[in-house]
């Protein structure tokens, strides 16, 4: 069962962010259509493991859906804010109505209480959370140290998850497929990004520590910049970040003055390299 931090969201709403329902929660819910129930907009993960979600599916099978998802009402139907894994499950399941317990919330709650789902599941990648967190400051005005209290974080993990949003798309892709952790890619923050990217590749190769990452970086700042003009192609930083996106693991393309060049794939286990190989050979 995981275990919900003191953040502040009252005893009826953490209780609705649990794995295990209590009578009073399930006093409160009722079944729902799954066809009146809408994504959360609020959702700050990006991506759900399909192996995970065909072992809830075989689950809610057999022994259907334990935990009440939570609902506020939207138009004539409902919004998602906790328990999409469920709700997505549940229809892969065939099911037409789902376990639910509505409450109005604010789009601020509704933010708040999807990061805190997620987070205590270990659910969101660095990015995603950097992600969230900034949005509740951009979007609804909290500062850092609220942002803390609200999901249940000190300020120093804030500043430093949303540090990571100033690194290139590339290594926060890398962070996104957990290839980095945030640990092995704070230290690039402020690097030039050619040598960021170079340490984040290096990094994933060599399986450094988020200590020597942190060495290499030292010294890669120290290092003497020898400045000189290099055209950047606008064609190729976007065909780079197609096929990252497609192939789901980083790409970086090499071109050489007479027109040859190179495309390399940074993987850190088998298994990415066959995923990859299965998405080509099925084109």
């Amino acid at each position: 069962m995981a275990v919900i931090k003191n953040r502040g969201l009252g005893r009826g709403l953490n209780a609705l962010l649990g794995d295990t329902p209590t009578p009073e929660v399930m006093r409160q819910s009722s079944q729902i259509l799954i066809s009146k129930i809408q994504p959360n907009s609020y959702q700050p993960r990006t991506n759900f493991s399909s192996d995970e979600l065909n072992l809830l599916t075989d689950s809610i099978r057999r022994d259907g859906v334990l935990m009440p998802v939570l609902l506020r009402p939207l138009g004539d139907g409902y919004e998602l804010i906790a328990g999409e894994r469920r709700w997505r499950a549940s229809q892969a399941a065939g099911l037409t109505e789902i376990p639910a317990v509505v409450r109005h919330v604010s789009d601020l709650q509704a933010l708040e209480l999807a990061i805190v789902e997620n987070e205590q599941r270990d659910d969101l990648t660095s990015i995603e959370s950097a992600a969230a967190y900034q949005r509740l400051i951009s979007e609804f005005g909290c500062t850092q140290q609220q942002v803390a209290e609200k999901v249940g974080v000190s300020r120093v993990q804030v500043s430093n998850l949303i540090r990571l949003l100033q690194l290139s798309d590339l290594i926060q892709t890398m962070i996104g497929l957990r290839q980095l952790s945030m640990g092995q890619a704070r230290p690039l923050v402020g690097l030039p990004t050619d040598t960021a990217e170079r340490l984040a590749r290096m990094c994933v190769d060599h399986g450094w520590s988020a200590r020597q990452m942190e060495q290499e970086a030292k010294k890669a700042a120290k290092a003497p910049t020898i400045t000189k003009e290099k055209v950047v192609d606008a064609d190729v930083i976007a065909l780079q970040e197609e096929l990252t996106r497609t192939l789901g693991l980083p790409i970086q393309i090499c071109c050489k003055k007479n027109g040859a060049g190179e495309m390399r794939i940074a993987y850190t286990q088998a298994a990415e390299l066959d995923g990859v190989l299965r998405r080509l050979r099925s084109e």
